[in-house]
């Protein structure tokens, strides 16, 4: 690790993604050098494009499944990479695959190299269609590993146990956060996700798509109340996986509702047959965040919804 009066310096893989991208914002705003690292296969230059040219910032296009080679001292490493989406990790499962296990593998080979500290990105997808409610961390899932979501839950289980087996056998520092669902500006409008879609659909005037009968279950999180809770993560001294998500539970057909009226539209509601293996609830305990890092959503869905809207607005505009 480099030494205390260097400026400590932060890879971020999957950086110009929706989630990385306000991560890189976030760190450089702490005052660490930024290397960003994406193959933009679902991310976008366009994330990241306000930071080109910020002497503090760095992007590196690169896959990293490849061997990854970083010039220099890094302190921390947030591992990323990954589709996150249903339409991204259907359409591209292998590359999902290989990102969770040989992304990971690397990214952890370079934080061994480095003596830096290693914070992934895990998911609440680990916890598959849960038999419990609401999910804490000592929930070992219920996953079904051949079907078409288990490209991405069992990437990423892979990928957490690949992490504590580094932490335990190499001893290096790391760190597990387990994201629920998670919204706000940067993301694509056609990345599949209930939010983006129901935006899309609602800005347009045409129907929202709910699934089955829209009683099944999330719980959404305004992305400054995730990147809050990595920076603490990644700054404190606890191993073990952490939840991060927002406790405030919806069923999906209230949340189109919720979007229409948000967006004064005249839109109505259709029905589809609901995906495999579709999870039926989804919602954080977050006992174990607020304890180990005095953490909690500062936003409700109301004001993160608000706060969204305008972005969405210029994404569909731009569409027209």
């Amino acid at each position: 690790m480099s030494n205390s009066t260097a400026r400590k310096r932060v890879l971020i893989t999957g950086g110009a993604g929706f989630l990385g991208s306000h991560l890189c914002d976030r760190y450089l705003a702490e005052g660490y050098e930024v290397i960003c690292m994406d193959n933009l296969s679902t991310g976008s230059a366009d994330n990241i494009a306000h930071l080109i040219g910020n002497d503090d910032f760095e992007f590196i296009k690169h896959d990293v499944t490849n061997f990854i080679h970083v010039n220099g001292d890094l302190d921390l490493i947030l591992h990323f990479a990954s589709p996150a989406s249903p339409i991204d990790y259907l359409e591209m499962p292998i590359q999902t695959l290989k990102v969770g296990s040989l992304g990971t593998h690397k990214a952890l080979g370079l934080a061994k190299s480095k003596e830096a500290r290693f914070l992934l990105a895990s998911t609440s997808e680990v916890y598959g269609d849960p038999l419990t409610h609401p999910q804490n961390e000592n929930y070992w899932g219920n996953v079904n590993p051949i079907g078409d979501r288990g490209v991405y839950d069992e990437a990423k289980r892979f990928a957490e146990a690949m992490t504590m087996a580094y932490h335990r056998y190499h001893n290096i520092e790391t760190r597990i956060v387990r994201i629920f669902n998670t919204y706000g500006s940067r993301m694509r409008i056609y990345d599949g996700r209930a939010l983006p879609t129901f935006m899309r659909q609602a800005l347009n005037g045409n129907p929202l798509t709910v699934y089955g009968d829209g009683t099944q279950t999330r719980s959404f999180m305004y992305v400054d109340d995730l990147v809050e809770g990595v920076w603490r993560l990644s700054q404190g001294n606890y191993s073990d996986p952490v939840n991060i998500g927002n406790p405030q539970e919806i069923t999906i057909l209230e949340f189109a509702k919720e979007i229409i009226n948000l967006t004064d539209s005249d839109s109505e509601i259709t029905f589809e047959e609901l995906p495999k293996d579709d999870p039926q609830v989804r919602q954080p305990d977050i006992s174990r965040a607020r304890k180990v890092l005095n953490w909690e959503p500062a936003f409700d869905r109301e004001e993160g919804l608000m706060k969204t809207l305008d972005y969405f607005k210029q994404k569909v505009l731009r569409e027209t």
